[in-house]
């Protein structure tokens, strides 16, 4: 197998058109992506009024609390009775629950048990950190501080507890804010029409009762009283009301980091669909030009077990392509970078980007295994049609035309195009978690490895495929 891979690494590096192909993918993805970037302006930072959380990203901090100080070290105990919509309908996403806060400040450092309606019982901290519940329909809900350390639990009868979640808030002040809140995030109604899309939406309100409410220890400090207030600037003015061992709550507004407008990684590497158009071409040719000029026979009569050509042919045409595809991946992004936020894409409505990032480096190296997998996805696709015009254009439709498509469907339907077809890899790109999640904006809501996946299973199938036929048709 040695022989053969350095048989096929020296076909790839002695051909110059070949050579050429090469090079070309690896300046058509970094002038592509630097064109892009140049072209590319935004002036969300001078409208951006959201608050700057713990990390230094945008996150919405609106709710309404019934709230009290605890000193030092305690927790605070409360059932959500019922939850209902008070203006719109109830959102999957409201949120009700117990929570501990830094200050009163928006955007100040907490940790929160909730229930919502879709999405079950969750342990909350600092906007980012989210964990599920067990999903035993727990309605009770406990925080604990012991120190800087918040543990959440869960229970469904008040009795035997279940920790959800555990956060450390190094630096927590002694006296904090502890209570009920209740949020509720805006509907948001998509409707696309010949093409064009239409997004509109409302805020939304929600309320709901609160029982056996208990904070341990009861006096700490002495006189401390329950009061209510909205945190940031919900679109809903909110309400609480004290009853015998409980509240009723209502508000609206959400706790959430707030994604970019923009995936500025995802602009940076904008030039590999282009370049991948001359790494489909490299694919396709590095076996029908073998085809044409009848060099296939000599390597069949050198190597007679055909699948073991067509193997070594994919592991050096992939590994070459990769190689070459993260040397220009990591050239457009720490190029593409700079210009973009001298364009308006800096801090706060676009956090900066790093390679030291992990969602960042997986999209700067995963750019490189896509256009590795489509040279061999192209070769495949070679040795399946042995006709250079007929494969690269069926490769390149697969890629291509999906993105294209979607955009014109029905978002249910665009959405299905992009998990079914190879052009689900690019999902490897994604960076930021749109809450908003539609086709033409390259959004992947299933998220970046199962697309990647999609993927790699064509490429498998059509490998099989192009093997099957090797070992059943004439040279």
């Amino acid at each position: 197998m040695g022989r053969l891979l350095l048989a096929e690494w020296t076909k790839l590096a002695s051909v110059p058109r070949w050579v050429a192909a090469m090079m070309a993918a690896v300046v058509l993805t970094v002038l592509v992506g630097l064109l892009g970037a140049a072209s590319s302006t935004s002036d969300a930072n001078r409208y951006w009024d959201f608050a700057v959380g713990p990390d230094g990203r945008s996150v919405r901090d609106d709710f309404h609390l019934a709230h009290r100080p605890l000193a030092g070290d305690g927790s605070v105990t409360a059932r959500v009775a019922s939850q209902a919509g008070l203006v719109g309908e109830l959102q999957d996403w409201a949120r009700a629950g117990v929570i501990l806060k830094e200050g009163l400040e928006p955007g100040s450092r907490y940790a929160a048990m909730m229930v919502t309606p879709g999405h079950g019982v969750r342990f909350q901290a600092n906007f980012a950190d989210e964990v599920a519940g067990g999903g035993t329909g727990a309605r009770w809900l406990r925080l604990t501080r012991a120190g800087s350390v918040i543990d959440g639990y869960e229970s469904v009868d008040g009795t035997a507890w279940r920790r959800v979640g555990t956060v450390d808030l190094a630096g927590l002040p002694s006296t904090v804010q502890i209570g009920l809140f209740v949020a509720s995030p805006d509907a948001v109604q998509v409707t696309r029409q010949f093409g064009s899309v239409g997004i509109g939406g409302h805020p939304t309100a929600a309320t709901a009762t609160f029982d056996n409410v208990r904070v341990e220890p009861a006096g700490s400090p002495p006189g401390a009283s329950w009061t209510d207030r909205d945190v940031g600037r919900p679109a809903l003015e909110g309400d609480a009301t004290e009853r015998a061992g409980g509240f009723t709550v209502s508000g609206s507004g959400d706790l959430a980091v707030v994604p970019p407008e923009e995936d500025v990684v995802r602009l940076s590497l904008t030039g590999v669909l282009v370049g991948l158009m001359a790494v489909v071409g490299l694919g396709v040719l590095s076996i029908t030009s073998e085809y044409k000029r009848g060099m296939i026979r000599t390597t069949f009569a050198a190597s007679p077990r055909r699948g073991r050509v067509l193997a070594a042919k994919a592991l050096v045409l992939g590994g070459a392509t990769f190689v070459a595809g993260l040397v220009a991946c990591l050239a457009a992004f720490l190029l593409a970078q700079p210009t973009l936020r001298a364009n308006g894409y800096g801090p706060p409505a676009f956090p900066r980007a790093s390679l030291t990032d992990g969602p960042v480096l997986r999209a700067v190296i995963g750019s490189a295994a896509v256009l590795a997998l489509v040279a061999v996805l192209g070769l495949a696709a070679g040795a399946i049609l042995r006709r250079s015009a007929g494969a690269i254009t069926a490769v390149i439709l697969l890629l291509v035309l999906p993105q294209l498509v979607a955009a014109a469907l029905p978002v249910s339907a665009g959405r299905w195009l992009q998990r079914l077809t190879p052009s689900a890899g690019f999902a490897i790109q994604q960076t930021v978690e749109r809450g908003l999640c539609l086709p033409e904006d390259g959004c992947f809501p299933e998220g970046p490895w199962l697309g990647f996946g999609v993927l790699c299973a064509y490429v498998a199938v059509a490998l099989a495929v192009a093997f099957w036929l090797l070992r059943r048709r004439d040279a």
